[in-house]
């Protein structure tokens, strides 16, 4: 049952199954309570306007907006909302980009469920719940040297998307376009647009 001290969610995640089995497991506890479920990173981030909750438990890949862009456009514009990002993904890349990015604890899922509902207790708190091994190999890892624009471009362009179908999306000129993805290749020391987001998804920058 809900109380003024019960530590209100949302979840962002699209597979629906998880989704389901995290809230299911989250209301087991006495003192958190699920307020909304999102599909994708455009709706968590319609769901977090209405219902303010205390923690977003956010996946890294959705469709529409990523875990990390939501985290930032939270930070940005100064929600309360407290994000904890659930992944798949061990790479320290991905955790640097995750705590910049505003997050306040990053968590594998294929941890305890125990271990979840701990860090969104730690979290609500004011401290952070990062993996320590994790943390320590993403301070000692390279850092990222692609900027916002240049992921952008590459995560569609690794996606098989052409120059002019990016450039639609991101109101841009093809040139331009072009420019950031020889940016990025040249970065990344790769063959090609291909081997460049093959480069980047493996350290954990896309």
């Amino acid at each position: 049952m809900k109380t003024e001290n019960t530590i209100c969610v949302l979840i962002a995640e699209d597979q629906t199954m998880l989704r389901g089995a995290l809230a299911a497991l989250l209301e087991l506890e006495g003192d958190i309570h699920v307020v909304a479920q999102a599909a994708d990173g455009r709706e968590a981030q319609r769901l977090e306007r209405e219902h303010h909750p205390d923690i977003v438990v956010t996946d890294i890949e959705m469709p529409q907006m990523t875990g990390l862009e939501l985290a930032a456009h939270l930070k940005d514009t100064g929600s309360q909302s407290r994000v904890i990002i659930l992944t798949t993904f061990a790479r320290p890349g991905y955790l640097r980009r995750a705590l910049d990015a505003g997050a306040r604890g990053y968590l594998l899922k294929d941890r305890p469920a125990s271990e979840l509902a701990e860090a969104i207790r730690r979290v609500h708190s004011g401290l952070r719940a990062v993996d320590p091994a994790l943390a320590a190999e993403a301070w000692s890892a390279d850092a990222d040297p692609l900027s916002d624009r240049e992921r952008q471009i590459l995560q569609r362009a690794g996606d098989g998307r052409s120059s002019a179908d990016i450039a639609a999306e991101l109101h841009l000129s093809e040139g331009t376009v072009r420019n950031y993805l020889s940016e990025a290749i040249a970065k990344l020391g790769a063959a090609n647009r291909t081997d460049a987001a093959r480069i980047a998804r493996t350290r954990g920058w896309l």
